[in-house]
């Protein structure tokens, strides 16, 4: 038989990094940074947390090994640690919905169950980017675009999208995509696309889904 303070001590090891994760604004912000590198303070305004929150909750992600950091000047840089905790993310996304019903609910009350908001998911998009059918529209921030994007794209965040529709050929089908299937936008996207009478969809998933499939995206421009 081992020692079993030893053996609790090594568990309690193990545990960091699901303590860590045990926070829904931990969460947010590891999500964030599967986008790009931010500043405490880039990240704080977008987690909608003020710089003290945000701090200490991107210290307990670095603790557990989840972030990592550098220094520019006077700025410190956020970001991923690996494509591990990237995998780390978006399993554990799938297992709370797989297993938690009101992880459903919760998600339709933020995203909507609106039936008209049309989907393709990442075989049917490949297929249409080869054959050249479709527009593809990134309609995340410019700093994540920036950061890596699905070859082909074009970036109009969500907030500038109604007024560059002159942009977006009307003559084809558009796809709009974001972070992921926990993200608004893409579904704002298409309805403003379809209020303007352009064909549209979303995408099932995102960049972060999009690079942990093994599939390339386009550098920072």
């Amino acid at each position: 038989m081992g020692d079993t303070n030893r053996k609790a001590a090594l568990f309690e090891q193990l545990a960091r990094v699901g303590k860590a994760i045990g926070h829904g604004k931990r969460l947010e912000l590891l999500d964030l940074l599967a986008q790009s590198e931010r500043t405490v303070d880039a990240l704080s305004a977008a987690a909608g947390l003020n710089l003290t929150t945000a701090s200490a909750h991107l210290q307990t992600l670095k603790q557990a090994g989840l972030v990592t950091t550098r220094r520019d000047g006077t700025r410190i840089f956020y970001s991923i640690a690996g494509h591990d905790v990237l995998d780390l993310l978006v399993r554990a996304r799938e297992l709370a919905a797989s297993r938690l019903p009101d992880v459903r609910s919760a998600r339709d009350a933020y995203l909507g169950e609106d039936t008209t908001i049309a989907a393709v998911d990442r075989d049917d998009l490949l297929r249409c980017m080869q054959a050249q059918e479709l527009t593809l529209v990134d309609v995340r921030p410019e700093v994540e675009y920036n950061a890596g994007h699905l070859p082909g794209a074009v970036n109009i965040p969500i907030e500038e999208l109604e007024a560059r529709l002159d942009e977006v050929p009307a003559d084809r089908e558009v796809v709009a995509y974001c972070r992921g299937p926990y993200c608004v936008f893409a579904y704002e996207a298409v309805m403003v696309l379809q209020r303007h009478g352009r064909r549209a969809a979303r995408l099932t998933d995102g960049v972060t889904e999009w690079r942990l499939a093994g599939l390339p995206l386009a550098p920072q421009a």
